[in-house]
Parts: C-alpha cells; sequence; structure tokens
C-alpha cells in the first residue's frame, strides 16, 4: 500500500514534519508498504489563482503532487494547531490538490499536534471544510500529538516516557485502521459506484 503524508506547517523543520516521520516508521514496520511525504514547509505551494490549470509556469509542480496522490492508497493529514486553526498552507493544499478525483474515496487520518494541551481545532476544521469536493474520506479515529515537544523524538532521552508511550500506542492503533481503510475503499472505488464526470462537486 501506498500511503502520502501531507505536512501541514509553514515550518522548514517542524514538529509536525517529526510526528510524519515517526508516524511512517510505524507504517513501514506494519509490512511492505510506501510513503510518500509532501512537506508544505519545505515545498510550499503557490496560493490559489486564477491562472490555476493553465499551464502557467508557477503552478508545474502541482502536476506531480497531483500523481503522487493519484497513486496513493491512503493519507496522513498532519496539522500543527496555530491560534487554534489550521495553517493557510494546508487550507491552500485543499484548495488546490484533489483535481481529477485523486483524493476521492480514499482514507485519511487526522493528526492534530500541539506543543502544549490543546491540537483539537484542527481535527474539527479539517472534518468540516476540507473534504467536500475532493471527496477524502476522513477515519472515525483520529490523532493528537499533544505536548509534541517531547513525544516522537528520535533519541529517547528527549521524550517524557510516559506520553510518548500513550501517544506511539495509540498512533500505531490509528496506523493499523488506516491501513485496512486503504483495502476496504480501493474496493469502493474499483467498484464504478462513483462518477466523478457527472457529480464532480460536493453538494
Amino acid at each position: 500500500m501506498r500511503v502520502a503524508l501531507v505536512i501541514g506547517s509553514h515550518r522548514k523543520d517542524s514538529q509536525s514534519a517529526k510526528v510524519g516521520r515517526f508516524l511512517q516508521e510505524q507504517i513501514q514496520a506494519l509490512g511492505d508498504h510506501e510513503c510518500w511525504t509532501c512537506d508544505l514547509g519545505k515545498d510550499p505551494l503557490p496560493l490559489w489563482d486564477e491562472e490555476i490549470g493553465s499551464g502557467a509556469p508557477h503552478w508545474h509542480a502541482l502536476d506531480a503532487i497531483n500523481k503522487n496522490l493519484g497513486h496513493t492508497d491512503a493519507l496522513i493529514v498532519v496539522a500543527p494547531e496555530w491560534h487554534g486553526m489550521v495553517p493557510a498552507a494546508l487550507k491552500n493544499f485543499f484548495l488546490v490538490c484533489g483535481a481529477g478525483g485523486t483524493l476521492a474515496h480514499k482514507p485519511a487520518l487526522a493528526v492534530g499536534v500541539s506543543a502544549g494541551p490543546g491540537g483539537s481545532y484542527p481535527i474539527n476544521e479539517l472534518r468540516t471544510s476540507s473534504y467536500k469536493n475532493n471527496r477524502l474520506c476522513y477515519l472515525p479515529e483520529h490523532l493528537i500529538v499533544r505536548n509534541c515537544m517531547v513525544v516522537m523524538n528520535e533519541s529517547e532521552t528527549e521524550n517524557d516516557a510516559q506520553e510518548h508511550s500513550y501517544v506511539s500506542e495509540r498512533s500505531a492503533y490509528c496506523v493499523r485502521q488506516l491501513l485496512a481503510y486503504g483495502v476496504a475503499l480501493a474496493q469502493v472505488r474499483a467498484s464504478g459506484a462513483a462518477d466523478l464526470d457527472t457529480y464532480p462537486n460536493g453538494m
């Protein structure tokens, strides 16, 4: 199975990217799975403008991203909580990506990240407004990585043992579900029940 990890932070070296790397290791430990990462801090996308889809040079990179998304079976969307919101780069990702049904009827694990005890607001925002036209299917389960500075670090000495143990067990539980949904929703896509030509946009 091929899993895409979308890192929503604007920072080049973010805690969200660290969380993504940890989840990738958990995925690959479960079998012969391939991961592809779209880190919006390291490779930011242009903000939506009216030239999208016109072949304008600043949109050339979008073709490769949509091609990679089209070849994935499941997604992990990592959203740090900035002022109680999803960062602008991630909102923009959902505006510009997903053309041609590249995200349609694929399972996604929503992951909130907070330096403190928060992290829930991005989950709500993703579930409310990021799936309508691209038809992404968020799992009923989600993950919130709280106190992110002291968990999921490569060096165990940087982790709080109790918090790291809890969140790593919970993340492994979420990842197993994501892979199971990836198998299940592949059957939905193959069924022909979805007609994105007649109904390209959600209601």
